[in-house]
């Protein structure tokens, strides 16, 4: 994570595959902002994953846009690991990985 919290970027994403095609743009912030949507995430047991590249294009998105597919790899590799990491986020991602 960057030291400077001016410098601080950071994105979610909600996927639901029983209502959602494909991932969405939740939430996007610099500084402040950012800091608040990582300690929420932390705080509701939200696995938080660095990717600085990802957070830097999904800046260039509007809220509630789809993932573009050309983010489709990279994002799924993100729900991989996360799925792999927590058994229950795993859970609630349903057939996705199947």
């Amino acid at each position: 994570m960057t030291k400077d919290l001016k410098d601080l970027k950071a994105a979610a994403l909600k996927y639901d595959p029983a209502f959602d095609d494909v991932p969405l743009l939740t939430a996007f912030g610099k500084g402040y902002v950012a800091e608040k949507i990582i300690a929420l995430a932390e705080e509701s047991r939200i696995p938080v994953v660095y990717d600085a590249a990802l957070t830097e294009m999904l800046g260039k998105m509007n809220l509630g846009d789809d993932i573009p597919p050309e983010l489709y790899a990279v994002v799924a590799q993100i729900l991989v690991f996360v799925s792999q990491s927590d058994q229950a986020y795993a859970q609630r991602l349903g057939t996705l990985l199947k």
